[in-house]
């Protein structure tokens, strides 16, 4: 199965994702003129609630729907995923996780302004967005077993598998092992219990649970994630210069690349794994933000997307450097044979001996489980759009099975997994969003027309 599934994941991983994501990520910020730039200022501004309606259209404010988005991306990926491309890519895999980030400022803007834009209804007559609601909404009905597949794939990319995996593992690594515990299958399946405990909780509660928990955990966790990486990189203020050039001279010399070859050599390898786990910690262009900011309260499509692309800038382009860094300047990478999450301790664990590794702890804890309410909410919906509203409640006991699976498995079987079927989600959303490009142009011009006018809501 650990064979299979690396083989799927590798398979899905080819040349055309790569020109999909990156190549159509490119021309959706070249068509847009470089609006995430552009736009920054004012996307802040939106975030902060200056337009915010209550009577907009929508279940959550905008705010609550980056915190729902953030939740699922800020976690394991920016733990574990940076550390595991750091081990087989070395210092350069951050450079191409970095270019992922600023394309997929793009596509965010444009797949979630699209969610806004073409808004569907579900069997229940509740107002729903995402890909699966914008490909039938805006390339007609001929286009519904495009959205069907982008659903199934959907239900099956949101298992909290990875997030789970990183999080037991961290527990074993920092709290049982150190106590002389000796990790078993039993020991990961008491874990993972506790965990289906928690995460049913919030996540029979629907979504407006999970977006008030998820708006109170996401700031909290970041804010003390980074007080705790600014003390390794004070502690090793001397090593980050050498290492930020470092990122940018083994990008394109891959010799300390581990990996397999891509396109006929390393450094096509190491492009690939940057991408690819770039895509795994911000998820642009894989479809599962606009999911989230489709369920925003607004009347503006422009306005969500504006939102929505500062998301691979906070996850990608700040906390995922911020933790490759905290690896690098420790030199843990080179001394430690640990991969994942247990890497990521071990840094910690250098500049902080003693309570550093408890620290990060409780950041994975409340990554993981803000994570886990999040994809519970995507995998829901997509299989509402499947079956029918009234059915979509028996994806969330599936999905708790799934989280004892995280738990006793291996992490390159739940890796694969996940990578192979975000791989497949993006095929169907980034076709789509390319198709309607230029609608989401049209719609950029009426909205600045309006922001020059004084026409908006403020």
């Amino acid at each position: 199965m650990d064979d299979f599934l690396k083989a799927f994941a590798n398979l899905t991983w080819g040349l055309p994702l790569l020109i999909l994501l990156i190549g159509g990520g490119l021309y959706l910020l070249i068509l847009s003129r470089f609006l995430p730039f552009r736009f920054l200022g004012h996307a802040i501004q939106v975030l902060r609630g200056r337009y915010d309606d209550p009577n907009d259209p929508g279940q959550i404010s905008h705010f609550q729907a980056l915190s729902t988005a953030l939740s699922s991306t800020i976690g394991m990926g920016n733990i574990a995923g940076v550390a595991v491309a750091i081990t087989i890519g070395g210092p350069g895999a951050v450079f191409w996780m970095w270019v992922s980030a600023v394309i997929g400022m793009s596509t965010k803007f444009f797949t979630s302004t699209l969610a806004i834009l073409y808004r569907g209804k579900d069997s229940a007559g509740q107002l729903q967005g995402g890909p699966m609601y914008f490909i039938v909404e805006g390339l007609g009905k001929s286009w519904k077993p495009v959205a069907l597949f982008f659903s199934f794939c959907g239900m099956v990319g949101a298992l909290p598998v990875f997030n789970v995996n990183q999080l037991t593992q961290a527990i074993n690594d920092i709290v049982l092992i150190p106590q002389g515990y000796t990790v078993t299958f039993k020991s990961n399946f008491i874990i993972g219990l506790i965990l289906v405990s928690i995460t049913a909780v919030v996540i029979l509660g629907g979504l407006d649970r999970i977006s008030k928990t998820a708006s109170r955990l996401v700031p909290t966790m970041v804010v003390l994630y980074f007080i705790l990486i600014g003390i390794i990189l004070i502690s090793n203020f001397s090593e980050v210069p050498g290492y930020l050039k470092l990122i940018l001279t083994e990008a394109f010399s891959a010799s300390l690349y581990k990996g397999e070859t891509f396109l006929g050599g390393l450094t096509g390898g190491l492009i690939l794994l940057g991408i690819r786990r770039g895509a795994f910690s911000n998820e642009a262009g894989i479809g599962t933000a606009p999911m989230a900011h489709g369920a925003a309260k607004t009347d503006e499509p422009v306005r969500e997307g504006l939102v929505a692309m500062l998301g691979p800038a906070i996850d990608t382009l700040v906390i995922c450097t911020l933790t490759a860094l905290a690896i690098l300047v420790t030199g843990v990478w080179q001394s430690s044979d640990a991969n994942g999450v247990s890497l990521t301790a071990s840094a910690f664990s250098n500049t902080m001996p003693g309570y550093g590794k408890y620290l990060l702890l409780i950041c994975i804890i409340t990554f993981s489980v803000s994570s886990l309410l999040s994809y519970a909410y995507y995998g829901t919906k997509c299989m509402s759009f499947l079956v029918g509203d009234g059915y979509k409640h028996y994806y969330n006991y599936f999905y708790l099975m799934s989280i004892i699976l995280g738990a006793t498995a291996s992490l390159s079987m739940m890796i694969n997994l996940v990578d192979g079927f975000f791989a497949l989600m993006a095929f169907p959303t980034m076709t789509a969003t390319i198709l309607m490009a230029p609608r989401v142009i049209k719609e950029v011009k009426s909205y600045q027309q309006k922001l020059k006018t004084n026409q908006l809501k403020n």
